[in-house]
């Protein structure tokens, strides 16, 4: 299968070329349905986890990433296809609501099924405030949420930039996060909620990433529109759901981090 062709086949380049490392692999189960929740830093995030685990993981990617023209574009799409990133239309609802029952199903097939909760790449490296589809699956599902640092992916590839930067990058899985006791609750708006921001608060935990309470997608249109962000609102929460915000630094590799050479 393709996935196997990539782990196989540019996946040892990649890794001689970007080194990656990953920590707490160990928490992603070696069998059974799993939720891998991940921060979403850059394009790369899509490739280096499947390569640095031991088994298959599919992801939710915009549809953008398969019709983009020019070596680049095309490049890009061959990469999503070969991990099986499943394309999402997210200007469409109905798109979004069938990407999500794709995962639902997959996990209810016992697999792993990955999601960026932010819901587009960050556009400076700051965590921000998560959608509520990742809390959906976790409920309707029962399977666990596996909480996902990505670590320099951004620096590699920062948004804009064509050519990737020798930069190394990291991994970090955080123990998995049981939401059995909200179980029944998927169409509560406010239980919802509260296991988003639960998901991202493990996220901003694992990541040491500032965190702004909005949506990644309303600050890139603010970018857009008048081509500057004054950064969050002034006194809005310093963690999601209002929390005080966990005293980490941005994760750095260690000897015993598994660098994953094979």
């Amino acid at each position: 299968m393709l996935y196997q062709v990539l782990k196989t086949g540019a996946g040892p380049l990649m890794k001689a070329v970007y080194r990656p490392w990953i920590r707490g692999k160990e928490n992603i189960p070696s069998k059974g349905p799993g939720i891998l929740a991940s921060n979403h830093l850059a394009v790369f995030d899509s490739v280096f986890l499947p390569l640095m685990i031991d088994r298959e993981v599919v992801f939710m990617g915009k549809s953008d990433y398969f019709t983009g023209t020019g070596f680049k574009g095309k490049l890009t799409a061959k990469f999503m296809r070969a991990v099986g990133t499943i394309p999402v239309d997210r200007s469409s609802g109905k798109a979004a609501e069938a990407a999500l029952r794709t995962g639902l199903n997959r996990l209810r097939e016992g697999e792993l099924f990955g999601i960026y909760p932010e819901g587009t790449r960050s556009p400076d490296g700051r965590l921000y405030r998560g959608k509520v589809g990742v809390a959906r699956l976790a409920l309707e599902s029962g399977a666990p949420v596996i909480p996902v640092a990505m670590i320099g992916t951004n620096i590699a590839q920062p948004i804009g930039q064509k050519i990737p930067s020798l930069h190394r990058v990291g991994i970090v899985v955080g123990e998995p996060l049981d939401f059995s006791r909200y179980r029944g609750l998927s169409r509560d708006r406010y239980t919802l909620r509260a296991v988003t921001d639960e998901i991202m608060y493990s996220l901003m935990s694992l990541s040491g990433q500032e965190y702004v309470d909005l949506y990644a997608a309303d600050v890139k249109a603010q970018l857009a529109k008048e081509g500057k962000f004054a950064g969050p609102v002034p006194g809005g929460a310093k963690a999601p759901g209002g929390r005080k915000a966990p005293e980490v630094d941005v994760p750095q590799p260690e000897e015993n981090d598994d660098a994953d050479k094979d």
